[in-house]
């Protein structure tokens, strides 16, 4: 296949300078200099009455994390609102959890099983 991966993702933002900010902050993402790890990428289309994410965004950011409750507790501790939900998470896919960014788009932190 021609496709080796995703290069990037854009999308609107009221305010790009401090959203992007706000993502290098909590997230350590954004910019040209971000270098991802190898690892699964999901390409998935869901149905547009799913309740997975907010009717109101069309689309959800999954990142790939490792040490998902360090980052957690890092992000409870600035104040982002953080969602579990114990049917999310399961030996075959791994564990989630979801914070939106200050303009309200969802983020899902995704932490694959250990191989």
């Amino acid at each position: 296949m021609p496709v080796t991966g995703i290069g990037g993702f854009f999308f609107r933002s009221d305010d790009p300078k401090a959203l992007s900010a706000w993502y290098q902050k909590h997230l350590g993402v954004g910019g040209y200099d971000w270098q991802q790890s190898a690892g699964p990428t999901i390409v998935a289309p869901f149905a547009r009455a799913t309740d997975y994410f907010p009717a109101s965004k069309a689309y959800m950011l999954n990142l790939r994390v490792t040490g998902l409750d360090a980052l957690l507790a890092q992000l409870s501790d600035a104040g982002i609102g953080i969602v579990r939900n114990p049917e999310w998470d399961t030996p075959e896919t791994g564990r989630f959890a979801r914070i939106h960014d200050p303009e309200g788009n969802p983020i899902e932190l995704w932490e694959p099983p250990a191989e």
